[in-house]
């Protein structure tokens, strides 16, 4: 991928830490609010620890969570994108937002950024030819209605093939539109059951065979929780369980709150994969 002058490698998988600048997202840990000091904290945190890319939201996509009008959302970004170019000024960052003119004026500000549509266009019909028109990659995810509505709208007859065949046609139309990178996103936890979601895991192979990278975000979310009838503060070892699962699918970026897990993790699956070529196991 390439973001104005910074190049990300997707041949191997990569990390994508989560920057919520939000009171509201569904894991209070991740909660960082206006608090500068807790934004700075968790932007070093997470660059320390190896993230290739900082997804930062301004707008809580989690079921149920309530409207951010659009200035309020561009607000909150622009907080952690002063931040993060004082601090980091190579950082890649991710924008976790599904409205162009909050995109395009972020971008105005702050130079080239990735462009992460929870909707795949679908909120703002405008975005799809924003993100053309400024030359950046564009994360496309399946979800069915908006964050507010999305879990009544649950139930698949076949979630992997209609998951697959909306994201491949999805992937043409956005090649049409002139985006030049796209990165594909199945959407776990949106509109999905705890159920429809593993269905989907398993099955994620034949979205990567789509021939785009794929990301993937399932970090201490319910699929994981409530299966164990635990709780997000509890969900970390799931989360590493179930992202070795996402790489072993082929999965390109893991979408994560524990940055220092998940990139032990995919050291561990590169080391993992690579023994298989010498054999014995006797070349360490």
């Amino acid at each position: 991928m390439h973001i104005g002058d910074r190049t990300i490698d997707l041949s191997r998988p990569v990390v994508m830490a989560i920057v919520n600048v939000t009171p509201d997202s569904f894991w209070e840990g991740s909660r960082r609010g206006s608090d500068s000091g807790r934004i700075a904290e968790a932007v070093d945190r997470a660059v320390s620890e190896g993230a290739a890319i900082l997804d930062v939201g301004g707008y809580s996509s989690r079921p149920g969570a309530a409207d951010v009008p659009p200035q309020q959302e561009f607000e909150r970004l622009a907080r952690a994108m002063d931040i993060i170019r004082e601090n980091h000024p190579q950082a890649v960052v991710s924008l976790d937002t599904f409205r162009a003119r909050v995109a395009a004026r972020i971008m105005e500000r702050y130079g080239p950024c990735i462009v992460n549509d929870i909707s795949a266009g679908e909120l703002d019909p405008e975005m799809v030819p924003a993100a053309a028109n400024l030359g950046v990659p564009y994360i496309a995810m399946h979800m069915r209605g908006n964050p507010q509505n999305m879990q009544d709208r649950t139930g698949y007859r076949d979630i992997v093939t209609e998951v697959t065949q909306y994201l491949s046609e999805k992937a043409e139309v956005l090649h049409s539109a002139g985006i030049g990178e796209i990165v594909l996103d199945p959407g776990f936890g949106f509109a999905k059951t705890a159920r429809e979601n593993h269905t989907l895991l398993h099955g994620l192979d034949r979205i990567t065979a789509i021939g785009y990278p794929v990301l993937s975000g399932i970090s201490r979310k319910a699929m994981i929780y409530k299966p164990l009838g635990t709780s997000p503060a509890e969900a970390l070892a799931g989360t590493i369980a179930l992202d070795w699962e996402l790489l072993r699918k082929g999965a390109a970026i893991l979408r994560v709150h524990d940055v220092k897990e998940a990139v032990e993790t995919v050291k561990l699956f590169n080391y993992y994969i690579e023994s298989s070529k010498f054999g014995n196991g006797k070349n360490d």
